[in-house]
């Protein structure tokens, strides 16, 4: 069952800070990854490569987990995020990362596109929400 970000949630998402990513391998244990985030005030986003472990897991299982937090204040605001990626897809996925370009690195463009690995939007529907 799908639960709601709240105000602070989204504000912290929308801040530029790493979150880390998990996925789960073949074999049931966890992937790790530092991506970029985003957020449409409902979904947690990320942005990947084809080809990589996350959408190759997640098209098997998309069960995923996201943590960020606010490194100047790591254990007063903190998100966790459990649920599932309901949206995988190349639709906007170029545009996209450009965006969290500007975000977390101010460039407009987003400097490693590659036409062999297209970009993939990854859209998660939080199940369970904890954290500060």
């Amino acid at each position: 069952m799908a639960v709601s970000l709240n105000p602070e949630h989204v504000k912290l998402l929308n801040e530029p800070h790493i979150a880390v990513v998990a996925t789960l391998n073949r074999d049931g244990s966890p992937q790790l990854t530092p991506v970029w985030v985003d957020t449409d005030g409902t979904h947690v986003i990320f942005n990947t490569a084809e080809g990589r472990v996350k959408p190759r897991n997640i098209r098997r299982d998309n069960r995923v987990a996201i943590s960020v937090f606010d490194p100047a204040n790591a254990y007063a605001r903190v998100l966790n995020v459990q649920g599932r990626a309901v949206v995988i897809t190349q639709e906007g996925a170029e545009e996209h990362i450009d965006k969290l370009s500007k975000k977390y690195t101010g460039r407009s463009t987003y400097p490693r596109h590659d036409p062999a690995h297209p970009r993939l939007i990854v859209k998660v529907l939080p199940e369970r929400v904890t954290g500060r």
